[in-house]
């Protein structure tokens, strides 16, 4: 098992495959994508040689993420390749949606559990000015197909100050009646936008008091859970979740490893910097994969250092994928 020095055990894989990504959002990508080649990203089989090193250590749980995943034409291969490693239960993805309702039922049928959709507001004209893409009705239509294909759904939505109630209240209308967890995000600091972060940022303090008051229940954690606070209302079909980063202790319940697209190992969102293993993997000696991690994990912090403003190497989420 995958152990840091601080007791915390490590179930969970947040692997990039690509950083790329078609959507510019206003707080990740705003200029769109301007990084490395796809052919600077892991192959398959130096991933296959991740996974095996990883899933013998203790890991049950594997997200794919980007950038957008799916825009490389062997994703659904990689999606296969996780499914059948050894070890590894439950497979999710992140994703921008746009793709969904075409493909839902293959990833589905290709041993996805899970899918998480970016959804920063149900107002097509505002999505898009977030988003850069007019494709809210392409993203609902993905997420009615994978309800349909039986896919856990989860929807995240980045809290920033022009968060209006009437925003919110259209999110809680639409959960009346769908069925997904609908998360929603603190904006954390990244490199390239930290006036972004100054202007926009907001605690979601205020918004977990709201939904307590109005009869909102916290839910267990599973032990590969992600860092959300979940919540439930028997009037509901879908369910909340708030992700604080800046809050007391939030990196107490870190069960999470992140590798970039280009073969780095991160032990946080923040850290200073990847810790190259591309070496490693070309060569595909999990045993030797396997002994780096551990050396590794000895060096993890007990905590980012979000709060003194220090966001290490993450100049932009698209390179880890949140």
């Amino acid at each position: 098992m995958l152990e840091d020095s601080f007791g915390r055990q490590f179930h969970y894989l947040r692997l990039s495959l690509t950083e790329a990504c078609n959507f510019r959002c206003q707080y990740c990508l705003p200029d769109g994508y301007q990084g490395p080649s796809s052919d600077q990203f892991l192959s398959a089989n130096e991933i296959q040689t991740l996974l095996y090193a990883f899933a013998e250590l203790g890991t049950s749980k594997v997200r794919l993420t980007g950038g957008e995943p799916t825009l490389r034409r062997d994703f659904l291969d990689i999606l296969a390749l996780t499914a059948n490693t050894p070890g590894i239960e439950r497979v999710a993805m992140t994703t921008h949606g746009a793709r969904m309702a075409k493909h839902a039922k293959a990833w589905k049928q290709a041993g996805l559990h899970q899918v998480n959709v970016s959804i920063d507001s149900l107002d097509p004209r505002q999505f898009a000015a977030i988003t850069g893409q007019d494709k809210l009705k392409e993203v609902l239509s993905g997420l009615d197909a994978a309800v349909e294909a039986e896919l856990e759904v989860k929807v995240n939505t980045v809290l920033l100050n022009d968060f209006s109630d009437a925003r919110l209240n259209r999110f809680l209308g639409w959960l009346k009646e769908m069925p997904v967890t609908l998360r929603f995000i603190e904006l954390m600091e990244t490199g390239d936008l930290p006036q972004f972060f100054t202007q926009q940022h907001q605690s979601g303090g205020p918004l977990r008091e709201t939904l307590i008051e109005n009869g909102w229940q916290p839910l267990i954690r599973r032990k590969d859970a992600g860092p959300a606070q979940e919540f439930f209302h028997p009037d509901y079909a879908g369910k909340i979740g708030l992700i604080m980063p800046y809050s007391k202790d939030f990196c107490k319940s870190c069960n999470r490893l992140r590798v970039a697209a280009n073969g780095k190992l991160h032990l946080c969102l923040f850290s200073e910097q990847g810790i190259d293993m591309r070496d490693l993997l070309t060569h595909g000696d999990v045993e030797q994969v396997k002994h780096f991690l551990v050396e590794c994990l000895g060096k993890k912090h007990e905590t980012h250092f979000l709060h003194e403003g220090n966001t290490g190497a993450t100049k932009h989420l698209a390179m880890l994928g949140g």
